[in-house]
């Protein structure tokens, strides 16, 4: 069985990368929350891999928690 795409908009990608920052960091706002799926038109599947994709740069330490 074929594994889905994840969806952003217009784009389509197989992953999504924790260590690009400057991509992850369109889906935070300046409080460093994640962005609902209807900004960037994002389908549920696409949303949930976003998230632990964000989460994952977080812990890794490449985004941050939370802004001062």
């Amino acid at each position: 069985m074929a594994k889905r795409k994840i969806r952003i908009g217009e784009n389509t990608y197989d992953t999504l990368d924790y260590k690009d920052f400057y991509f992850l960091k369109r889906f935070i706002n300046s409080q460093a929350k994640i962005y609902p799926p209807n900004r960037y038109n994002v389908d549920a599947y696409s949303q949930r891999q976003l998230a632990k994709t964000i989460k994952r740069s977080r812990h890794m330490a490449f985004l941050p928690f939370t802004v001062k």
